[in-house]
């Protein structure tokens, strides 16, 4: 191949993959200012060394927590707390597999898209309480602040995530957040889940429905066909007879990766891309605001 199409076909690689970034980015920051408003910040007292607030005494606070200054002022004695300043590492993997490109409706955003949003949305949330956030497989260390963000953002949104990046560079008991459908070799999730645990790291699994996939709505004859055309094409006559099998053992599918999550450590969160992202959100927010 010549350098001049390579390099051409790069640019158009680069674009494509950075063309929806800006929407994205504007999405994923709406949401998160709509839940910042209804959720408790993760600002606490602790160690640290910035004030947090003045409290009265109790019989359990050494003598020397005692501020002596603000005690004067009255007959109350008051103990002086600093803010808790212990930042955590968060990693963010969001799957980028071909099934992850596919909505059932045009008015629905894909798979991927709504992934990513969360996906951003939280690590928005995360930064504005202090802790540092990363892109799972990639080189870039835990950053925190705007730059750091924006930085991540745009990382996240071009990121391939191939189940490859799994086995990516992780601290020890770091939290991870892991976005997807779980039915690119559902079989294996187990394992995988078992062997981030293993290293170890805990967190959550959002798991991303697209409703067509729990509620198989398929009437007459339709060819169903594989993203990313791993399989030949399948033709059902008639598909509504499959409807009451195909229910049964996708609700086995879900089932068992929660099983397999929560025996591990891992919390199990279900987002629908036909709901509204924000309660999906406020749920991932406190799902990692009580283990960081």
């Amino acid at each position: 191949m010549p350098v001049e199409t390579t390099a051409h076909t790069l640019r158009q690689d680069a674009d494509r993959l950075a063309g929806g970034y800006p929407a994205l980015l504007a999405e994923a920051e709406r949401v998160a200012a709509l839940v910042a408003a209804g959720v408790h910040g993760r600002r606490r007292p602790g160690q640290g060394e910035t004030f947090w607030q003045y409290r009265p005494y109790d019989v359990s606070d050494p003598a020397n927590r005692i501020d002596w200054r603000r005690s004067a002022r009255g007959d109350a004695v008051f103990v002086r707390d600093t803010e808790w300043e212990a930042a955590n590492s968060v990693y963010l993997w969001r799957d980028g597999g071909p099934g992850m490109n596919w909505r059932s409706d045009k008015s629905l955003p894909t798979k991927r898209d709504r992934a990513s949003v969360l996906s951003l949305a939280l690590t928005s949330l995360l930064m504005r309480g202090g802790e540092r956030c990363a892109v799972l497989g990639e080189s870039e260390r835990p950053r925190s602040g705007r730059v750091g963000y924006e930085r991540l953002a745009h990382r996240l949104a071009a990121s391939e995530g191939s189940l490859d990046m799994l086995a990516g560079k992780l601290p020890a008991h770091a939290k991870l957040l892991i976005a997807s459908d779980f039915l690119t070799e559902p079989e294996a999730w187990p394992q995988r889940l078992a062997t981030l645990a293993a290293r170890p790291a805990s967190g959550v699994l959002l798991h991303i429905i697209d409703p067509a996939e729990e509620t198989f709505p398929f009437k007459g004859r339709v060819e169903f066909q594989t993203p990313g055309g791993w399989m030949k094409p399948y033709l059902l006559g008639r598909a509504e007879r499959a409807k009451a099998d195909y229910r049964t053992r996708f609700q086995a599918h879900c089932q068992r990766v929660e099983d397999s999550a929560r025996h591990l450590g891992f919390t199990v969160i279900r987002h629908h891309t036909d709901q509204a992202p924000g309660p999906a959100l406020t749920a991932l927010y406190q799902a990692f605001e009580g283990t960081l």
